[in-house]
C-alpha cells in the first residue's frame, strides 16, 4: 500500500477523544457537565484568566466536597521497625529515623507504638512520643529516654 495524504493516520495513543459534556448522565458527564455545583467556575463564560493570581484566595475558599483536616497527625513508628533498622546501644531520634527512611518529615511529631516486641538493649530514645506500653517495654530493656518538647500520651 502506497503512503499518501489520504491514508495517513496519527500514531496509536497520540490523539485523545474529546470530552462530550452535557449529553446525559449515562455518558458520565451529564447534569453538571464536570463543572461541579455552584460558584463562578460553574457558570458559563468563566475563564481561567479570571482565576489567575488568586491561588491563595482559592485555597482559602471552602471546597464543595470532601474535607481534609489541617491538624498535623503523628508519624507512626512501631517497635518492629526499630528492631529491623537499629542495633543495641543506638541513639533513636527524629534525625536518625529520617536518615533510615522510616519517617517523611523531621518537623512533624513522631510516635512510637507497640506493634511487635523490642529486642534492642541499652538504646537511647531522644525526643519521641510513645505509648505507655512502649515506655514500659523500653525501660525494661535498660534504655534511656530523653524528653525535650514532647510528652507521653496514650
Amino acid at each position: 500500500m502506497l503512503l499518501s495524504l489520504n491514508n495517513l493516520k496519527p500514531a496509536k495513543g497520540a490523539t485523545k477523544k474529546r470530552k462530550r459534556v452535557g449529553r446525559g448522565n449515562a455518558s458520565g458527564h451529564g447534569t453538571y457537565s464536570t463543572r461541579g455545583l455552584k460558584g463562578q467556575k460553574s457558570r458559563s463564560g468563566v475563564s481561567n484568566l479570571k482565576r489567575k493570581g488568586f491561588k491563595m484566595t482559592l485555597m482559602r475558599i471552602s471546597k464543595k466536597r470532601g474535607f481534609k483536616s489541617s491538624k498535623i497527625k503523628n508519624q507512626i513508628i512501631n517497635l518492629k521497625d526499630l528492631n529491623k533498622n537499629f542495633k543495641d546501644g543506638d541513639m533513636i531520634n527524629p534525625k536518625t529515623l529520617f536518615n533510615k527512611g522510616l519517617i517523611d518529615d523531621i518537623k512533624t511529631k513522631i510516635k512510637i507504638l507497640g506493634m511487635g516486641e523490642l529486642d534492642l538493649k541499652n538504646i537511647i530514645v531522644d525526643d519521641l512520643k510513645m505509648s505507655a506500653k512502649v515506655k514500659i517495654q523500653i525501660e525494661k530493656n535498660g534504655a534511656k529516654i530523653i524528653f525535650k518538647k514532647s510528652k507521653i500520651k496514650n
